[in-house]
């Protein structure tokens, strides 16, 4: 078979040659702009269909979970034990969540399967509760990481991805050795490493300098360490520097989101309400003390009676699609992924 162009009007010519002497006459089938324009029509009302049938919603909000430390004896509510943290991600599994990364998230590559919601799981401080390795380098059992692989491994389509915030406690190890092996192990596992100031200081009110000089220095030695640049960083208590732009830029890193400690899912990243400077987490927690309306729990309750208002995907990576009716939320840079239903 041979393929011509026909130049100046819009044809391609397909050209079936003979097999051989005896054969029929070599045929010639013309295909044109229109019929090309005709199947790109059909494959997008498929695309459209399909998201229809989901009720996908790729302007939707997605919950950023905020965790500390997995440890037996709690020490403050910040703190979860290894088994509330197994139910933390059973309650996902169940509620149809896929996890994706913070530095996924706020690039919009996220990608995971039709009439699933993606949920961010971060950590803050590098505890070594969250990651300690043991002597062949297999993460410790009840470790946050071995949690999170455990329950992967017994659902499938459940990413085992986190997003881990580091300081320079760097999950307690003192060793330059030490911590370039574990750096290295959560990026040759796929997991994200992000920036979450060098010495974990309120950045409230400090000086352009020192700001750049917390975020910068742990940028830095994050990068000496596993060649990772971070792509996001979590601002210690949540508290944005005099300028939030700060966060964002600076000598030694460029992030493309700021993560903060409120206590709201977050706008999707397509959405006009995504604040790249200002986007929000959610704490950890039951219905119960200071944490009855705004913990994970309450939001993920309301994620569920509220469907129309959950980041639901339409499993293609390429598009975002929605209700017609929200159509005035998306913003105008992805006006060209844009799949309304």
């Amino acid at each position: 078979m041979r393929l011509r162009v026909l130049g100046g009007v819009g044809l391609v010519a397909v050209t079936a040659l003979s097999a051989g002497c005896g054969s029929e006459p070599a045929t010639t089938k013309v295909v044109t702009k229109a019929d090309t324009a005709a199947k790109m029509k059909q494959e997008r009302a498929a695309k459209v269909a399909a998201a229809a049938k989901v009720k996908a919603n790729e302007l939707g909000q997605i919950p950023v979970l905020m965790f500390h430390r997995i440890i037996p004896n709690p020490g403050t509510t910040d703190d979860r034990t290894p088994q509330q943290f197994r139910n933390d991600l059973e309650r996902l599994v169940k509620d149809g969540y896929v996890p994706i990364t913070a530095a996924e998230m706020v690039t919009g590559k996220i990608d995971i399967p039709a009439g699933r919601h993606p949920v961010v799981l971060t950590f803050d401080d590098s505890s070594p509760s969250q990651l300690t390795l043991n002597e062949v380098g297999v993460p410790k059992p009840d470790t946050a990481v071995a949690i999170l692989r455990e329950v992967a491994a017994k659902h499938p389509g459940f990413r085992p991805v986190a997003t881990f915030y580091v300081t320079r406690d760097m999950f307690g190890k003192t060793v330059r050795e030490e911590q370039a092996q574990t750096l290295q192990w959560l990026k040759d596992n796929g997991f994200d490493i992000g920036n979450h100031t060098r010495d974990h200081i309120n950045l409230r009110g400090r000086s352009e300098k020192e700001v750049e000089e917390q975020i910068g220095g742990i940028a830095q030695q994050i990068n000496s360490l596993a060649s990772v640049k971070p792509v996001t960083i979590a601002l210690p208590y949540g508290n944005q520097p005099t300028k939030k732009q700060w966060a964002l830029h600076g000598k030694g890193y460029d992030h493309k989101g700021v993560f903060l400690a409120g206590y709201t899912p977050a706008p999707a990243p397509f959405s006009k309400a995504f604040d790249p400077a200002g986007i929000p987490r959610i704490r950890v927690m039951e219905k119960k003390g200071d944490c009855v309306q705004f913990c994970s729990e309450a939001w993920l309750d309301w994620l569920k009676n509220n469907p129309d208002m959950i980041y639901t995907s339409d499993g293609d990576p390429r598009t975002v699609a929605y209700p017609k009716f929200k159509s005035p939320y998306l913003r105008q840079a992805f006006a060209s992924w844009s799949l309304p239903y």
